[in-house]
């Protein structure tokens, strides 16, 4: 016998129905704020999911992560539809607006033969739509739920794009000498109030240095963890290498 064709609409009213009175008690007691580590866990799931598929060539668990992925986006407009905010076709609605808006090379008429093209038109549609909101900095705008590495990158890439951030491959190279120069003679026993700084400022610097090979950080510390791992452990792991995307 051929198995039930779950819509999205059906899946709409399964979490609706998780949510009703008559529901799952866990579901019944989430709200935003609560559900914020299942989000960040699940995406991250979802990206094991895509190293396992590349290694493997096996999609069950990308496809069943996603899955998770999209309860969580389910459930956040299934609570905001209780308390009469947005709904889920208001968020359908939204994206895809937005989508269209900042594709005006595939949408309009606008021109954009390459990626960097592309990428240009994006940011500076998303710029334009910045302009009547709330007055906030481009380096305060780029969220802290980020992981730090992730954020240092963003926030480098914009101060030089916005501000002029200027330092070369060589100073930020200078500066991570410096300051690793500093922590060798630190007293490990008894740092000095300054040993804090001087870590701060070596992680920022080899953030910032990754961004001059087109490097992203967070995949490379994730690459650095698994082969200490493997090496320790003999554990068959896999690497990644990705761009920053929009």
């Amino acid at each position: 016998m051929q198995e039930k064709q779950y819509t999205l609409e059906d899946l709409k009213s399964i979490v609706a129905t998780l949510r009703s009175p008559n529901g799952c008690p866990w579901d019944r007691e989430q709200t935003h704020e609560s559900l914020k580590p299942c989000l960040i866990e699940e995406a991250y799931e979802v990206l094991e999911g895509i190293d396992q598929s590349v290694e493997t060539g096996d999609d069950e668990n990308l496809c069943e992560e996603l899955g998770d992925l999209l309860l969580q986006v389910l459930l956040h407009t299934q609570i905001a539809e209780e308390e009469n905010r947005f709904s889920f076709q208001d968020v359908v609605q939204g994206i895809s607006e937005k989508l269209i808006r900042r594709h005006p090379h595939v949408f309009g008429t606008k021109k954009a033969d390459t990626s960097e093209e592309s990428l240009k038109n994006w940011e500076e549609i998303k710029k334009k739509e910045k302009e009547n909101r709330p007055i906030k900095g481009e380096l305060a705008s780029v969220p802290k739920a980020f992981p730090a590495l992730l954020r240092a990158q963003k926030v480098q890439k914009k101060a030089k794009k916005e501000y002029g951030y200027q330092y070369s491959l060589t100073d930020s190279i200078d500066l991570l000498k410096s300051n690793l120069d500093k922590l060798k003679n630190e007293n490990m026993e008894h740092p000095s109030e300054a040993v804090k700084e001087e870590i701060e400022q070596v992680l920022f610097e080899t953030t910032n240095i990754s961004s001059f090979f087109k490097e992203n950080a967070e995949i490379s510390l994730t690459n650095a963890v698994e082969k200490f791992i493997n090496k320790h452990e003999g554990v068959k792991v896999s690497y990644t290498r990705e761009k920053d995307e929009k």
